[in-house]
């Protein structure tokens, strides 16, 4: 079961600021490589896709490979321009997509 995602970043920015974005989500991994206890792989269930847009806009987006941490952290910068909604998506390998939106005010 996946919990909601944990964003950071700030309310409020100045016009043309680069704010800092930090996100966590946190997530039940199988890399594909266990076995259960019959002997059979374990499908591999990772957090694979993570992209990030502003007001519809892409700004920032990453494939993850198996390596990733059971909880991918990652953390990226963007400049504002206006006030507006960023949207979050995580995509994982069955094609569940967590999505998050958090608001930022261009003063």
């Amino acid at each position: 079961m996946t919990e909601k995602p944990r964003i950071r970043l700030p309310k409020q920015a100045g016009k043309g600021e680069v704010v800092e974005i930090k996100t966590l989500i946190a997530h039940l991994m199988e890399s594909g490589q266990r076995k259960d206890a019959s002997g059979k792989l374990v499908p591999r269930k990772i957090i694979n896709r993570f992209a990030c847009a502003f007001n519809g806009k892409p700004v920032f987006e990453c494939e993850l490979e198996p390596a990733i941490a059971a909880n991918p952290y990652l953390q990226f910068s963007v400049r504002v321009e206006e006030s507006g909604v960023f949207t979050f998506n995580w995509t994982d390998d069955d094609g569940t997509v967590i999505t998050a939106e958090e608001r930022i005010t261009v003063a």
